[in-house]
């Protein structure tokens, strides 16, 4: 059964959920519930935690509905990224120490391994792999300490026993190669 909100676009339908309008809203909520979730799912690795880290994602896009910039990216890619800053954050709150980075290349192995990681990784999960293992060594376990760990540059610094400039500097030049690999026509903008 087709909705009239299964032929919004999503901006619209963000826009709607903004304005508390009730139609768009549910059906924003139906067209990201279950990437939002798998989002939360494949970081918390709990899914009590996940339903919870889904609510204050959605919470977020409505209550920050009017601050969304198309040009930083689509509706769900802006979204995507609430959820998963917010089960990182549920992440570290629950552990203080973060995770060993020799651990890196079976994460990086395992990120398509279930539906839920399939639904975080999308298309270009192959793509992001490929690109970090052509990054020097130290600039790809900043990159995925701070991208899928969590990690603040400090926190990075700690680990691999480097300054906190080096730190900061290996995960900027790490993520602007990324950034140039999967965006080319902006990198040219910086």
């Amino acid at each position: 059964m087709s909705t009239a909100g299964d032929r919004q676009s999503d901006e619209s339908l963000l826009a709607g959920l903004g304005a508390g309008d009730a139609e768009p809203a549910v059906a924003f909520v139906r067209r990201f519930q279950r990437i939002v979730f798998g989002v939360a799912l494949a970081v918390t690795g709990d899914s009590a935690t996940a339903e919870d880290v889904a609510q204050q994602a959605f919470e977020q896009a409505w209550r920050h509905a009017s601050v969304y910039d198309s040009r930083r990216g689509s509706v769900r890619t802006w979204l995507t990224t609430i959820a998963h800053n917010l089960a990182i954050d549920v992440v570290r709150a629950r552990s203080a120490v973060p995770m060993d980075p020799d651990d890196l290349p079976v994460l990086l192995a395992a990120m398509t391994d279930s539906p839920e990681r399939m639904a975080v990784a999308n298309d270009s999960a192959e793509g992001v792999r490929r690109a970090l293992t052509r990054l020097p060594e130290p600039q790809a376990r900043a990159v995925a300490m701070a991208g899928i760990y969590g990690m603040t540059a400090r926190q990075i610094a700690d680990t691999e026993g480097i300054p906190l400039g080096t730190a900061k500097t290996r995960i900027r030049d790490g993520m602007q190669k990324l950034r140039a690999a999967f965006l080319p026509e902006e990198a040219g903008d910086e």
